[in-house]
């Protein structure tokens, strides 16, 4: 592994370096890095009937040199997922393409100043609006039809709206992405922020077509925060579901294993067999780079961590520690800095689009 080390890191990094060391005895156990068989277990999981795609695209729109276009397919039986492609005007044949995925209570079209960054810039930029989101929220209310999604699968233990619905849209967002006659199948890369930085980690680990990504603010490990009492911040961005399911089990206070039990319904595995130091290995050899803050009490900097320990060893065993980067932002709570994001796409740029006109700083 190698970590990045610009000039607003580098003394954080230093800082830092003891971190990385912690006692090995205060660690919860974790997946051998690399598991082979942690990509099919967690597909099997999220598996479901795949619908035909029946993708549907607007007419294109030209704004300053650029394309747009709103486009929708069907993830499942009964699940549209509506989309936004922009692309230089410029682009000819088959180009590299960035997934963008948002956070909670984001939308696609909050991604659009980015989708306009990274096509200016030479590649095709697509973002979908996760379920509960932007066109799919029916009118609803985003964060409270989310949450009460989220509910409804603890009541009854179907779908699972909190981050492995996404994940399954976003391999399926793939599938149409490699109908399309302007897109190199072999090019696609992705960087999400938050929820959509986790989604997008646990995408990469199940389907190789990813070929590059950055997942900003969302590479964590849920069973280090619940062993270390750091939950908190996590839960509290989905706390109405959390709340609802302890009135429904009779729970009058929160605590780890109550929390343990909430995950193990509506995420399960996402504390152990499928957390981040058991999925980010499964990344390797393809080029993937951290994004984190070093104050991110969502993104705990312990669980973090043994992320980055189980991911660098899985890159060091694949003979491709050049292809793993970690940015740790100093002085950072849960946000992207601009240096960070302006990082990020001509980090993009230089793995999915080498020729392109690239200022990536060493």
């Amino acid at each position: 592994m190698r970590f990045v080390i610009p000039w607003f890191v580098a003394s954080l990094f230093i800082a830092g370096q003891g971190l990385l060391n912690a006692d090995e005895a205060t660690r919860p156990p974790r997946p051998v890095p690399g598991d082979p068989m942690t990509r099919g277990r967690f597909l099997k999981l999220i598996d479901r009937p795949r619908s035909p795609l029946d993708p549907r695209e607007q007419p294109e729109s030209h704004e300053q040199n650029l394309i747009e276009q709103h486009f929708t397919f069907n993830s499942e039986a009964g699940e549209v997922v509506p989309g936004r492609l922009v692309k230089p005007v410029s682009s000819h044949g088959l180009c590299p393409t960035v997934i963008v995925l948002h956070g909670t209570g984001g939308s696609k079209d909050a991604m659009r100043p980015l989708l306009r960054r990274l096509a200016s810039r030479g590649l095709t930029a697509v973002a979908i609006d996760a379920r509960y989101s932007g066109e799919r929220l029916n009118g609803e209310k985003g964060a409270d039809s989310y949450r009460a999604a989220i509910f409804e699968t603890w009541k009854s233990g179907n779908k699972f709206p909190f981050l492995y619905d996404t994940v399954w849209d976003t391999l399926r967002l793939i599938d149409y992405l490699e109908t399309r006659r302007d897109i190199n199948p072999k090019k696609i890369g992705g960087i999400g922020f938050s929820k959509g930085g986790t989604e997008l980690y646990l995408a990469a680990a199940t389907d190789t077509r990813l070929a590059a990504v950055v997942p900003c603010i969302g590479v964590q490990s849920f069973g280090w925060a619940l062993s270390h009492d750091a939950w908190h911040s996590r839960i509290g961005t989905i706390q109405s579901a959390v709340d609802a399911a302890a009135r429904d089990a009779g729970v009058t206070t929160l605590d780890a294993k109550f929390i343990r039990r909430f995950y193990d319904r509506v995420v399960p595995g996402i504390c152990d067999v499928f957390d981040g130091p058991a999925m980010l290995p499964a990344i390797a050899p393809r080029p993937l780079l951290v994004i984190n803050g070093d104050r991110d009490d969502r993104t705990p900097l312990g669980g973090l961590n043994l992320c980055i320990e189980s991911a660098r060893a899985a890159y060091v065993q694949a003979g491709a520690s050049d292809q793993f980067e970690c940015l740790l932002q100093p002085n950072t709570g849960h946000a992207v800095t601009p240096q960070s994001e302006n990082y990020a796409i001509d980090w993009l740029i230089q793995k999915l689009a080498p020729d392109a006109n690239s200022s990536v700083h060493r």
